[in-house]
């Protein structure tokens, strides 16, 4: 571990330990589990500090969280948790209330034997992280399960789309969740699953459609103005 008190730049076998990838996660990860509030302010050099690696790591991290649109980046100010007002989270689940249905009606008609079977492994691994409080984990997989659909739905115009969506409403019900909300229930992913293994299109489409508005009722869509933060306490191991 580095130590804090010495105000020499991290070593370069500390520096090469984490990449951006590993960066971008572990911001990503703080905010879903609400340790990273909305407006948080990632100041660079706390940042440098917490992950003992120089600015331009921390930099081209923040780059691909704002290519995601989890940090907004302010000219002349740095960088920010993302803060979706009511009308940006509403808009993002009428998109999605807009697309999934039918992605669950393709994947009615194109789903092998072999992505079914790959659907039932996820969300097994769902259950998993479910049963044992992993939500950290539950939300991801939950994501994932969506694009795997959207795979299996075999549209790339509907699954690039979903890729941009489903990290926005991870950060949503991240932000606005309530504790226990881990993005799905994983028994909403089983019936749908249920009705693409009886061929059931229109079964499957209206119980996507119910998931979503499950999902979205049940978050409050309210935030506080984030004080000052320790960032290097928040993500130390």
């Amino acid at each position: 571990m580095m130590n804090l008190a010495h105000r020499n730049p991290p070593s370069r076998v500390e520096a090469d330990d984490i990449t951006e990838e590993e960066i971008v996660e572990r911001i990503f990860e703080a905010i879903v589990e609400q340790r990273l509030p909305p407006g948080a302010k990632l100041a660079e050099a706390a940042l440098c500090t917490a992950f003992g690696v120089g600015r331009m790591r921390i930099r081209r991290a923040l780059l691909l969280l704002a290519a995601q649109e989890i940090v907004e980046l302010q000219a002349n100010r740095g960088a920010f948790v993302a803060s979706p007002t009511p009308e940006q989270a509403n808009e993002i689940f009428e998109a999605r209330l807009a697309i999934e249905p039918t992605i669950a009606r393709l994947a009615v008609q194109r789903a092998s034997e072999a992505e079914i079977g790959a659907l039932c492994r996820h969300i097994e691994l769902e259950h998993e992280a479910h049963r044992d409080g992993r939500r950290r984990d539950a939300i991801r997989l939950s994501g994932q399960f969506h694009s795997l659909l959207a795979q299996v739905a075999g549209n790339s115009v509907m699954l690039r789309t979903m890729k941009e969506l489903i990290p926005r409403t991870s950060l949503i019900i991240g932000i606005f969740g309530a504790p226990g909300l881990a993005n799905c229930r994983s028994d909403d992913h089983t019936a749908i699953l249920k009705a693409i293994e009886g061929r059931d299109a229109e079964l499957a489409a209206a119980t996507m459609e119910r998931h979503l508005k499950h999902i979205q009722e049940h978050l409050d869509l309210t935030g506080n103005p984030a004080g000052p933060l320790d960032l290097a306490t928040i993500f130390k191991r």
